[in-house]
């Protein structure tokens, strides 16, 4: 297979899928199968899909097909949000483009019916692209049977959703100070509000309020005015007020200070007025009062806040002076007012600030009677109300309205602030608060049953329920669920003119049967129903529906009942019973919830004051319960730079791309091993994606390559074609190939906890780790078992009887135990890997299967890995012992080869001694069992294994968490660390023994102590190389004795004529002479590959090559004779003359440390 391009090949597998309808055919193969419950939040079809997306899109495919894999029917339907302002948006963009006018004013003209035909036409536009950007990256969901917000189906059970919760008392109207986009005409809820803000710069003014003369003051305040003109001695008196909201000052009726503060008299030396603040006001008027003390000066007199209620003041402005005069222009009291900003009273527009509301209508300044002002149009412009600004926008008028208090020497101070306000997150406009007619469903109420069903559900990462979603619901605030809008599900409300009558309707079949209705109701939008009225049934006329529609986060939260129009399209819905559909055992519940609540969501962080949260109101609201059981969160996807993406900025790659150079597995384990599953932020990195494919990818498909090219190895010198058999197993004694083995089951069993923990950020580095394992470990150190330990070409055995049969019949069987141990291996990785990275998975699964025994290809589907059950755990392979061993064995191998790296020594150059030391006997022993793959993975001749530290001169040193000791005894830490180099051996070892020891009278345990252990430098230990992990200590000699390299050349050699003599089924009695001949190397032989070099040059370099390694391994010979004496007793000799040879028993081409040599056992 060589060289493998996985783009490319995710091309193949994927038009593979369409070719054999994949997807369906795996449904259609579990459909018999319990539900499993999968909720698709809806995204907006109106851009291609981001990093965020693939994300998601990568988690809400990983589960289902494992679930899927567990023996789960699992429905995957893809949803549209196809309501809201990202499509309104777009269609106002065209109408300003062709009329000049957008929102109300557009829609006036062109009609509502023709607007939303409009958003009708653009609301998919890119839904072909993002079936293929999904389809790309390989996740499995059904669009061809997706919902959408804007069906009939899904708005009528919007409805009903409605209606439960109006019948239910939780739906009220209301005046309610809301975040306002005067870009979108529209308020949002709080969550949205809070979605984005930015650092901008506004005026901070303050303003004066001079005091009303003492006559028009009430009976009840003159006391304190009197008091407060007597300080001034006959100086004006003023309260003054600090706002970075100026537009709001038309529509004051009020100023509020802190009943409990203490307010002082300041003369104004410049403008010889006296104001009344508070001291932690002064650096408002005067940046740095101690510096201006020649500007200002404090008057004896303190009021307390308390004094100052009711006290009047002449208003900035007359426009709603009639309306007010007696009820407001005074100063309320409430605890609100903060000492930290402004200067302790803040002035009173109750249309515009929620806590302005409320204390207003407690003191009786506004009333259902008496409204606020609230002069500004739905575009956020000043009406008729405010000739002075007419037309002008607010924030515009900031500049205007300032001057205009200017003139009136009514503005004191004026400055600019720096500081973060919320903006649209649809429009990025500034955000106002404003008073807003707006039905709500009631929430607060139900705090405790929401953070009660919390608790039932499972989260991930659970910080998130547990922090930040647990105090958003605790905090949780009745739900402003209107918007005044166009292209939406519009609110199923009839009122009546006074608003007394209201009629609130849960189907289409109802609103035919109230309206007399004979007509068909093809579609729910405005368009349709608006001119639907009701006849009154308390004498008040016509009914009309009100304006509003539902904000689009109501559509999402309704979609588990919505995508599959709960109740109406459900067994025994009654139409003519309005609480049908709310029984768990009855009418269409009985058959909903089968699979209600359901098993699984997964959406980003942001979602936490989204999706997440309308879901639970709404569940909790209808059911008492959340709609899901088990929640997955993942962080931010931002760009390499730590900035969130831009498309204007360009700062990440177009992820299509990425796709094309590096495949979807690729990028689907990248983000998926990444700290953006526990809730983290990713910073992408192209260069992460590529290193998955080196890393990760790569290994695994070479993995399989090996394996494919040793069973055309078995088939070409056995003449069959291998095949799995599962039972071999059992007589498999290779402790290596058990090792492999229950470390696969050890996998599974893991992989399985914790999917069903849905913990993605821990499975995902352990299936990494059996990769690793497999091509790094297992065939590395199997390499040659696996290769039928025939080199590259097969022995020519002479016929010596059953025993040489014999012999070859043995090796042959731990060839089919190693070939078969690699196949199960793979074969189960590649099931395991299928729901992560399921191109390659699939890839290698198909080429796999043609292997598998007949019983198993006929008894399933085997065209695609996904059509399999996820592996089980095999019990009889678990082996604890062998996996301890074989870890502890990786483990000492692991630090030998951090020793040599040290003293940059390759593993080429024989080494002499590698010394293990530990305190465990038992790990040593371990270790002693497989000494074999140490000593020769490591290239040393001795292995010590010991628990004599004193011998080699190991000495403890005790080093201080400094920042612990510090925390835990304060002034008594640098005694104790002090004391600590002074620590006698005999002490060291007691705190390793009991784990904890005391110094300077204290205890200290393992989080106060670290234990360092080494060699003290001498001449004699100059050449040992020290690695230490936790309890295991490994001493390398790493000086080169040059006898080593022959010494190891002669092992290779002996090893080679052993296995020789086993296959021509010698006895040890039996006497042979052993001939040799050095071959040219493997390039030479194979040609090269320098097209700079003649022929004639590469056939000189050859034999200079090959007469090097004929003079080394004649040394070897001569100075290791005694090495072969028993395997070749009657001498060896060098066949460097060519020709034939008589008696030759057997021979072999042998390839030793990089040489190449042709062995021959040759008649005594």
């Amino acid at each position: 297979m060589g060289s493998i391009n996985f783009p490319g090949e995710e091309e193949r597998v994927l038009q593979h899928w369409n070719d054999i309808h994949a997807f369906h055919r795996q449904l259609e193969l579990s459909k018999d199968n319990p539900p499993y419950v999968f909720y698709d939040g809806p995204p907006f079809a109106t851009g291609t899909p981001h990093y965020g997306h693939l994300l998601a899109s990568t988690i809400k495919d990983i589960i289902p097909r494992y679930w899927s894999m567990r023996g789960r029917y699992v429905e995957r339907r893809f949803g549209w949000d196809t309501h809201g302002v990202p499509i309104e948006q777009i269609i106002d963009k065209q109408l300003q483009g062709e009329l000049g006018v957008r929102g109300k004013a557009a829609v006036d003209k062109i009609g509502i019916a023709e607007y939303n035909r409009r958003c009708r036409e653009v609301v998919l536009t890119y839904a072909n692209e993002w079936r293929k950007v999904i389809g790309r990256v390989g996740r499995w969901i059904d669009f061809d049977r997706d919902y959408k917000t804007m069906d009939p189906s899904f708005m009528e059970t919007c409805w009903w959703v409605f209606g439960q919760l109006y019948r239910k008392g939780l739906v009220y109207h209301g005046a309610r100070v809301l975040p306002y986009s005067t870009a979108l005409n529209t308020p949002l809820s709080k969550s949205e509000a809070s979605e984005e803000y930015k650092d901008v710069q506004d005026p901070a003014i303050t303003v004066n309020f001079p005091l009303l003369p003492l006559a028009e003051q009430p009976e009840g305040v003159r006391q304190s005015v009197q008091k407060a003109l007597d300080a001034a001695q006959g100086k004006s008196v003023y309260f003054v007020a600090w706002t970075t909201t100026p537009w709001t000052l038309p529509s004051n009726v009020a100023l509020c200070a802190h009943p409990d503060y203490e307010y002082l008299l300041v003369l104004d030396k410049e403008s010889d007025n006296v104001y009344i603040m508070l001291e932690a006001g002064l650096k408002v008027l005067y940046k740095d009062p101690k510096k201006a003390k020649d500007k200002f000066q404090t008057l004896p007199l303190k009021l307390k806040g308390s004094e100052l209620a009711g006290i009047r003041y002449k208003p900035l402005f007359d426009y709603f002076y009639t309306q007010f005069k007696d009820a407001g222009f005074k100063v309320l009291l409430d605890t609100y007012v903060k000492q930290d900003e402004g200067v302790g009273i803040v002035h009173q527009s109750p249309a515009f600030g929620e806590d302005d509301y409320q204390i207003s209508w407690r003191e009786g300044v506004i009333t259902a009677e008496r409204q606020p002002p609230n002069p500004l149009n739905a575009g956020g412009e000043y009406t008729s109300e405010v000739p002075a600004f007419e037309g002008q926008h607010v924030k515009a008028a900031d500049k205007n309205i300032m001057k205009h208090l200017e003139g009136l020497n009514r503005l004191v101070r004026k400055s600019q602030i720096t500081h973060r306000y919320p903006h649209c997150p649809r429009s990025k406009t500034p955000l106002i608060q404003r008073a807003v007619p707006s039905w709500f469903i009631k929430v607060e109420q139900s705090v405790p049953d929401l953070l009660a069903n919390l608790e039932k559900t499972h989260w991930v990462p659970s910080m998130v329920k547990t922090g930040r979603f647990h105090q958003w619901l605790a905090a949780a605030k009745d739900w402003n669920v209107s918007r005044n809008r166009y292209w939406g599900t519009p609110l199923p409300l009839w009122v009546s003119d006074d608003m007394k009558e209201i009629v609130c309707v849960s189907s289409v079949a109802e609103l035919k049967k109230l309206s007399g209705f004979a007509g068909e109701i093809k579609d729910l939008h405005r368009d349709s129903v608006d001119q639907i009225t009701i006849p009154s049934q308390q004498g008040k006329g016509t009914l009309k529906r009100v304006e509003e529609v539902f904000d689009c986060w109501f559509e999402s939260g309704s979609m588990p009942y919505a995508s599959s129009h709960y109740p109406f399209d459900y067994p025994d819905f009654d139409a003519s019973t309005a609480d049908s559909g709310l029984s768990r055992t009855n009418g269409p519940g009985k058959e909903f919830f089968t699979k209600y609540p359901g098993d699984f969501i997964a959406e980003g962080l942001d979602q936490t004051r989204g999706w997440f949260y309308t879901l639970s109101v709404l569940g909790t609201h209808l059911f008492n319960t959340f709609p899901y059981k088990n929640c997955v969160v993942n962080g931010i996807v931002l760009a390499e730079d730590g900035k969130k993406m831009s498309k204007s900025l360009k700062n990440f790659p177009d992820p299509m791309l990425v796709v094309d150079r590096y495949g979807a597995d690729a990028l689907r384990l990248y983000l998926i091993d990444s700290p953006v599953v526990r809730g983290e932020p990713l910073r992408f990195s192209e260069i992460g994606v590529k290193q998955i494919v080196s890393g990760v990818l790569l290994p695994l498909w070479n993995s399989y390559n090996f394996f494919a090219q040793q069973a055309a190895l078995l088939k070409k010198n056995t003449g069959s074609d291998f095949t799995f058999d599962p039972d071999m197993q059992r007589t498999n004694e290779n402790v290596m190939d058990r090792w492999i083995l229950a470390s696969t089951q050890s996998l599974l069993q893991y992989v399985n906890t914790e999917m069903e923990a849905y913990r993605l950020y821990t499975v995902v580095p352990r299936l990494l780790k059996m990769v690793d394992d497999t091509t790094n470990w297992y065939i590395r150190f199997n390499r040659n078992r696996l290769k039928g330990q025939a080199g590259s070409a097969a022995p020519k055995a002479a016929t010596n009887g059953e025993t040489g049969e014999s012999a070859v019949d043995e090796e042959q069987i731990d060839t089919l135990h190693a070939l078969n141990t690699l196949y199960e291996v793979l074969y189960t990785l590649v099931r395991a890997l299928a729901p992560f990275i399921p191109f390659l998975s699939d890839n290698i699964f198909q080429r796999l299967a043609p292997h598998l025994p007949e019983s198993v290809k006929s008894a399933q589907d085997v065209r695609s890995v996904h059509f399999t059950a996820f592996p089980t755990v095999r019990q009889e392979l678990f082996d604890t012992a062998v996996e301890r061993r074989v870890s502890r064995m990786q483990k000492v191998i692991e630090l030998g080869r951090l020793c040599r790296d040290r003293r940059t020594i390759s593993l080429k150059t024989p080494l002499k001694t590698l010394v293990v030391l530990h305190q465990d006997q038992e790990f040593l022993d371990d270790v002693r069992t497989l000494q074999g793959y140490v000593t020769e993975e490591l290239n040393v001749r001795d292995l010590v294994l010991t628990t004599e530290e004193a011998r080699y001169g190991v000495e403890y040193s005790v080093q201080a968490d400094v920042k612990n000791l510090g925390m835990k005894f304060k002034k008594d830490a640098a005694k104790i660390k002090a004391a600590l180099p002074k620590l006698s051996k005999e002490e060291i070892h007691t705190y390793l023994s009991f784990g904890s020891l005391t110094v300077e009278g204290h205890a200290l345990t393992a989080e106060d102590l670290r234990i360092q252990r080494g060699l003290k430098q001498s001449n004699e230990t100059a050449n040992l190389e020290v690695a230490v992990e936790g309890e295991v200590l490994v001493l390398l000699d790493s000086f080169a004795y040059p006898e080593l390299a022959q010494e190891g050349l002669a092992r290779e050699v002996l090893n080679r004529v052993q296995r020789l003599r086993k296959r021509a089924g010698l006895v040890p009695t039996d006497d042979v002479r052993l001939s040799y001949s050095v071959l040219s190397p493997l390039a030479a032989a194979n040609g090269g590959s320098d097209g700079a070099v003649t022929d004639g040059e590469k056939g000189a370099n050859a034999e200079v090559s090959r007469l090097e390694a004929e003079r080394l391994v004649e040394d070897m010979f001569a100075q290791q004779a005694a090495t072969f004496t028993k395997a070749a007793s009657k001498g060896v000799m060098n066949r460097a003359g060519g020709g034939e040879e008589d008696g030759v028993i057997a021979e072999e081409e042998a390839e030793v440390k990089e040489l190449r040599l042709m062995l021959r056992l040759l008649k005594a």
